[in-house]
């Protein structure tokens, strides 16, 4: 029973070292290869309540501020843009 369980642990041994040279030295494997991270986006405060969130999902408002949602765009400017130009002061 010995014998078999060297003679299995040699066999992968070989299948193991046989299956990397034939790969060659070029060739990534599996745990090198990273996946890219998402690029930084930039992000802006909501005119009416003031959450943050990516410049690439506000909506425009008239006043060319930018809104986090339609009602907030229709309703203008709230307490988030008041103590903006009040801590400006």
């Amino acid at each position: 029973m010995a014998r078999l369980l060297i003679w299995v642990g040699l066999g992968f041994i070989a299948w193991w070292w046989l299956r990397r040279r034939l790969r060659g030295p070029g060739h990534p494997s599996a745990s090198a290869v990273e996946p890219a991270a998402p690029s930084p986006q930039a992000m802006v405060r909501c005119a009416h309540c003031g959450v943050h969130l990516p410049a690439a999902e506000a909506l425009p408002g008239p006043d060319a501020r930018p809104y986090c949602s339609d009602a907030h765009r229709v309703a203008g400017p709230g307490a988030a843009a008041s103590s903006d130009q009040a801590s400006s002061d």
